[in-house]
């Protein structure tokens, strides 16, 4: 009987250890993880950088579409990037004629990708691009790969555009001639 009762202590000991030790690193990871920021700025009067909770407080929108990279039909909810250039000062609407038309939005990637809209492109006055910055996708956050926030381009036939771990969104106009 003393055999089998260390036989199990020590079972239970191992398992409790591993489930510490699994554990471990991931606190270590969540501790040492960086905020969520996405900044925004060039030529807006507002420079941003807006955190998970701003953009959970922004006008919300939800979008099902295909992914045709996945071959899957996937929901993303986020704040329409035209809803935070607004918010930013960028020139939307009325204010977008004449040399505004000329200028575009750079959004970047933690790893370096980059892609470029015109502010045109984005603005609901002009074009229903609905280009979102998303959190979630299927009710869920976006994981690291994905996330934690995603330009998601619906309307587009190849998701080029659709940057994963989006980090910055740039604001510039095209110089005079």
């Amino acid at each position: 009987m003393p055999s089998t009762t260390r036989r199990f202590s020590f079972l239970l000991l191992a398992a409790f250890g591993a489930r510490v030790f699994l554990a471990a690193p991931a606190g270590r990871a969540q501790a040492s993880a960086a905020p969520v920021s996405l900044k925004v700025s060039g030529a807006v009067s507002t420079p941003l950088s807006l955190t998970l909770d701003d953009l959970k407080k922004m006008p919300r929108k939800t979008l099902t579409v295909t992914n045709p990279h996945e071959k899957k039909t996937e929901t993303y909810e986020g704040v329409l990037l035209r809803e935070i250039l607004e918010k930013a000062g960028a020139p939307i609407g009325e204010q977008l004629r004449g040399a505004a038309m000329a200028t575009y939005v750079l959004a970047e990637a933690e790893d370096g990708y980059r892609v470029v809209f015109s502010l045109a492109e984005l603005d609901a006055g002009i074009l229903d691009s609905e280009v979102m910055v998303a959190d979630t996708m299927d009710g869920a956050p976006l994981g690291p790969k994905q996330g934690p926030l995603r330009l998601v381009a619906p309307h587009e036939k190849r998701p080029a555009r659709w940057v994963r771990m989006l980090k910055s969104i740039t604001v510039v106009r095209a110089p005079a001639q």
